[in-house]
């Protein structure tokens, strides 16, 4: 059995472990709160932006544009989100797991994907992953992303995509759908396609030109997925980091319990120990006398 000495620093390092995560659990439950109410407010201009999308998807008049054109997959996207620091459950693994599944297929196909990747966390498993391209790591934008901070990766797919550099985006992240339940999800961003291609064809016209309008709505539209993806798996990194440290404060405190019974059991037998040698050593005082 470990010492008494011993058995105290044990407990005092797990209690101030202890502190730590129940302060990191305070912590992310503020930020979630709030991820989540950002997250929330804007869904439903996410919504109408994919809506638009498929109603656009349809239009006669732009079948030959880039965005809507659907062409050999000769390369393909990923843009995936994950989190600049760790404590978050599975919040990485989640999406680096079916990230992993979509470039094995991929491989099969004889494609090697690119990635640009959001977050340290991801970007350390993807630079090891064979067989995939890592085009850019961008740190976390915090808690408060800005449009700022989106538009280098807008600008960089919709330039590859036009260019031909690439055939296929993707988005890889964790969709917030209760403080219970993150789901990690990939979707398709180009090229465009309608959700019921059996509907019939819509006729409108354009002004100026097709092209003129395509190419500055669907950027936008494009640009308002990414940003609620980046909402959505902010709003699941504080839920799952929350409850992680919850878990770890909750075992801290079971640890706590078992070493202190443990310390005052090994403490009891070392006062038994003491009594039984003072109570040997004065029996031997007597018989000597």
């Amino acid at each position: 059995m470990a010492s008494t000495v011993t058995l105290k620093r044990r407990i005092n390092s797990i209690k101030n472990t202890k502190q730590i995560t129940k302060a990191m659990e305070l912590v992310s439950a503020s930020k979630m709160r709030q991820a989540q109410e950002t997250a929330k407010l804007s869904r439903d201009y996410s919504k109408a932006a994919n809506e638009l999308l498929m109603t656009l998807s349809k239009v006669n008049e732009i079948k030959s544009h880039s965005f809507f054109t659907n062409r050999k997959v000769k390369q393909k996207l990923y843009i995936v989100i994950s989190s600049n620091s760790g404590l978050a459950g599975s919040y990485n693994y989640n999406v680096i797991k079916l990230l992993s599944g979509s470039i094995i297929k991929d491989r099969d196909l004889g494609l090697k994907p690119k990635v640009i990747c959001i977050g340290k966390q991801g970007s350390n498993v993807i630079s090891r992953l064979k067989g995939v391209d890592l085009l850019a790591v961008y740190n976390s934008f915090g808690d408060k992303p800005t449009a700022n901070d989106i538009k280098p990766i807008l600008n960089t797919v919709i330039d590859m995509y036009r260019s031909q550099e690439i055939d296929s985006v993707s988005i890889v992240y964790t969709l917030f759908v209760s403080n219970l339940v993150q789901n990690a999800v990939l979707e398709n961003i180009l090229p465009i396609k309608p959700l019921d291609s059996t509907s019939a064809q819509i006729f409108t016209n354009f002004e100026p030109s097709p092209e003129t309008v395509l190419d500055y709505a669907v950027v936008r539209l494009i640009d308002a997925i990414i940003w609620q993806s980046i909402l959505e798996s902010l709003a699941s990194e504080h839920s799952m980091r929350m409850f992680a440290m919850r878990n770890a404060t909750d075992n801290a405190t079971d640890l706590i319990s078992e070493y202190t019974l443990k310390f005052n059991t090994a403490r009891q037998s070392g006062i038994t120990q003491e009594l039984a040698e003072i109570t040997g050593g004065s029996e031997a005082l007597n018989t000597n006398s």
